[in-house]
């Protein structure tokens, strides 16, 4: 179960076709290059079946929490307002599908020494690798 990674900090180390991944997204120049520069830290918490999925950077800290499987309005760090659902597969994955004017999937797989990310739209793929903090 994820439960096993929470409280540890990772921090984004390599990051691989993000600005295909945004500009499909329909985010804008500005906001992609901002979002090409920094190297934000994630963490994942668990409290009574309920998740929280923080993300920490100069540019943007942002907070989502969410009870697997359950669909929730978040607004993602670009401003787009979508539907999201976050299920687990395995017992490290976790797959999060955000239904809004475009459809993405975002997959986070989880080890003590890093959380590889793959994002995923139309026929783009991004990953991006965040390394365990000590």
């Amino acid at each position: 179960m994820v439960k096993q990674f929470a409280g540890i900090k990772y921090k984004l180390s390599k990051s691989e076709n993000f600005d295909e991944y945004m500009k499909a997204l329909g985010v804008g120049l500005v906001v992609r290059k901002v979002g090409n520069s920094v190297s934000p830290v994630i963490e994942l918490l668990e409290e009574n079946g309920e998740y929280t999925l923080k993300s920490s950077s100069t540019f943007k800290n942002t907070v989502i929490k969410f009870k697997l499987g359950e669909e929730f309005e978040q607004e993602t760090p670009d401003g787009r307002k979508v539907k999201t659902i976050i299920t687990l597969e395995g017992d490290n994955t976790l797959v999060e599908v955000q239904k809004g004017d475009k459809e993405t999937t975002l997959i986070r797989e989880y080890s003590k020494e890093e959380v590889k990310m793959t994002l995923k739209i139309d026929d783009i793929v991004c990953t991006r690798i965040y390394k365990a903090l000590e």
